[in-house]
């Protein structure tokens, strides 16, 4: 959804109707997870998607019916056996889908919701799939205020409630509230989309596997900062457009730089005397990944001068050194692809082996990310 607000906004306010379908669950292989989105605007122009192709064009005729006709729909698309040929999902999987029509008198706070998002402000749309209560009908919900209503009071205070704790993870999935909020009831079905600031990646070290690191970093969706206390290295022109270039010591840059459990840290500058200041002040404050680049003659050396800086052996577990994954890598962008490769797996509990020579589901529902939520549909 994050990826096509900003055309979605531009038809909101041009007061066009569009069709917005949204993923609300998902089971086993689903190639899209909730909150995957595709609308279908003016002229039958369609932006986003839900599921990598394989239900694509039903979802589209959905669309454009929702807008005709004004009724939200609720489809669910599996893969049959019997008939595989029929529409739904060739991986095996099966999404539910939210199909609704949007303008601004039906949805008079999607605009709000969309100007947060763009501005990185903490905002969760709520909305009604299902039960006792306007399907479609949506709350927009941010830290200390909330716009909209799915029906209720009772109920527009239990979903702000839950939806401000998750917040913080960006968590988004049904949740299941009497009609009107009682928590012990499961008639009245809410999907919850948050949209949190895009998380951090801070990377050490301006040379040229920076360079690779920070491009693939802004591909997967981190804001990413370069800092390096040499200014002949750490300028813009090296870097990504987007990528922000800082010209700092690493450990006071740091010091004084908020992280959180998304917080991407890679250790690039290959000299001790940056890098173990670093390390030493990246290791005891949250993360999510704090990587460091060498060969294993001098990881050893970093570890026991870390060692001797007073770290203690659970604060140097969380250091991923060498950092990356076994690819074979030697160019600066085929080690940023071990990098990233190592930042996804451990976000989502992977294991780095070949699917090729693992069982089960490709997509395991519920798996936990780096923080530790639970990504869940239910």
């Amino acid at each position: 959804m994050r990826e096509i607000l900003a055309v979605l906004d531009r038809w909101y306010a041009a007061r066009v109707p569009f069709g917005l379908a949204t993923v609300v669950s998902v089971s086993r292989s689903a190639p899209c997870g909730p909150g995957a989105a595709l609308a279908v605007g003016p002229d039958g122009e369609v932006v986003g998607g839900v599921s990598g192709g394989c239900v694509e064009g039903a979802v589209f005729e959905l669309a454009q019916e929702v807008v005709e006709t004004g009724a939200v729909r609720l489809e669910t698309f599996g893969y049959s056996d019997e008939d595989a040929f029929a529409v739904g999902l060739t991986c095996g999987g099966e999404i539910t889908v939210l199909v609704r029509p949007v303008t601004p008198a039906r949805d008079p706070v999607f605009g709000a919701v969309a100007a947060s998002v763009a501005g990185g402000e903490p905002v969760t749309a709520a909305t009604v799939v299902d039960g006792p209560a306007p399907r479609g009908a949506t709350l927009a919900v941010w830290p200390r205020t909330a716009a909209g209503s799915l029906g209720t009071r009772g109920l527009d205070a239990a979903v702000a409630a839950d939806a401000r704790g998750g917040l913080a993870l960006g968590a988004t999935g049904l949740r299941h509230y009497g009609p009107h909020g009682e928590r012990r009831e499961d008639t009245v079905t809410v999907f919850l989309h948050s949209f949190a600031p895009p998380p951090r990646m801070l990377v050490f070290g301006a040379i040229d596997y920076a360079a690779a690191v920070a491009r693939l970093g802004d591909f997967l969706g981190y804001r990413v900062t370069v800092c390096d206390a040499r200014p002949v290295f750490a300028t813009p022109r090296r870097f990504p457009a987007g990528v922000e270039v800082v010209v700092d010591w690493p450990h006071r840059y740091l010091r004084g730089t908020h992280t959180d459990g998304r917080t991407v840290i890679c250790v690039l500058t290959h000299d001790p005397k940056f890098d173990v200041p670093v390390l030493r002040e990246a290791l005891r404050r949250p993360a999510a990944y704090i990587g460091a680049m060498g060969s294993r003659r001098t990881h050893d050396d970093r570890l026991r001068r870390l060692a001797e800086s007073g770290l203690t052996d659970e604060e140097l577990s969380r250091l991923r050194s060498p950092v990356g994954l076994d690819l074979g890598a030697r160019t600066p962008e085929e080690v940023a692809v071990s990098v990233a490769a190592e930042i996804v797996a451990l976000r989502w509990g992977g294991s780095g082996a070949p699917l090729s020579e693992t069982g089960g589901a490709i997509h395991p529902r519920g798996r936990s990310d780096a923080s530790g939520a639970r990504r869940t549909t239910g």
